[in-house]
């Protein structure tokens, strides 16, 4: 379990969180949503150990993760948004360069990746599309067998059919029980994959929730008009999308651009809503 506890810090007098507490359990693929600049690479490189908090704590199965203790590295993996990938050398020579280092590596899983994102394994980097070698580090990434996966931003860069084939992957990866992190702000691409849904603003945590809670407190509704009471609402073809708080328990199927756009439009109401 990655725990979180009382975490403050700061790039030199800018602030980034102030004393927030998370807790990410096994077999889940959390969103980590949130504008831009509002601290959701650097929670990630928290985590993985390479920021410190500068004050309260972050643990990955109780080892302090800027400790980055072997046992802790080799169960660990981060895929930021943007890798400088070796030109010269294929996904296969390259993550056996990594694999001594995570003794759960499988090389049969990285090929079967690498088949079902389309890829050829023994092609250079430097003659792939930036889409192509994306989907290269995913298959590699994901072929580590490590319990906890990172990634930032992971959809940018691919086309429409390959973003269904990364969250196919991604869901079979979280039934083994792995816990998965994705930070995005394209929150189109992860709607049906990420539960439970972390929304961050400036220093504070504005939502932890998993859908279930999500859909009981607030309602997704279509209607023709905009619903007076609505804490956000969009113009939509035919009609509108109203957000409103769930008064009469009725069931909704989740919309993440509405929800994103309600929690940061009332956020106070928000977090009292759900604390």
């Amino acid at each position: 379990m990655i725990e979180i506890r009382n975490l403050d810090f700061s790039y030199k007098k800018t602030p980034v969180f102030h004393n927030i507490n998370l807790s990410f359990n096994p077999g889940c693929i959390y969103g980590l949503l949130g504008e831009n600049g509002v601290g959701k690479t650097t929670l990630l490189k928290i985590i993985s150990g390479l920021q410190e908090p500068q004050v309260g704590s972050c643990t990955v199965d109780g080892r302090v993760s800027f400790a980055r203790e072997p046992e802790m590295l080799q169960n660990i993996v981060f895929l930021p948004d943007e890798v400088t990938v070796p030109e010269d050398e294929t996904p296969s020579k390259y993550v056996k360069a990594l694999s001594p280092f995570y003794p759960n590596y499988a090389y049969g899983t990285f090929l079967h990746l690498m088949q079902e994102m389309g890829v050829e394994p023994e092609r250079k980097f430097r003659e792939m599309s930036y889409g192509q070698q994306k989907k290269s580090l995913i298959a590699c990434t994901l072929s580590l067998g490590t319990d906890y996966v990172l990634l930032d931003e992971p959809t940018n860069g691919l086309d429409i059919p390959s973003k269904a084939d990364f969250r196919t992957l991604l869901s079979k990866r979280a039934t083994e029980g792995t816990t998965i992190i994705i930070s995005t702000h394209q929150v189109k691409d992860v709607e049906n994959l990420i539960d439970p849904i972390i929304i961050l603003n400036n220093d504070d945590v504005l939502l932890n929730a998993n859908v279930e809670t999500i859909t009981r407190k607030l309602c997704f509704n279509y209607d023709m008009a905009p619903d007076p009471e609505a804490l956000y609402t969009e113009q939509m073809p035919g009609g509108c999308l109203n957000v409103c708080v769930n008064k009469e328990g009725v069931e909704s199927q989740l919309n993440i651009e509405g929800l994103f756009n309600a929690v940061l439009r009332n956020k106070n109401m928000i977090k009292e809503l759900f604390k």
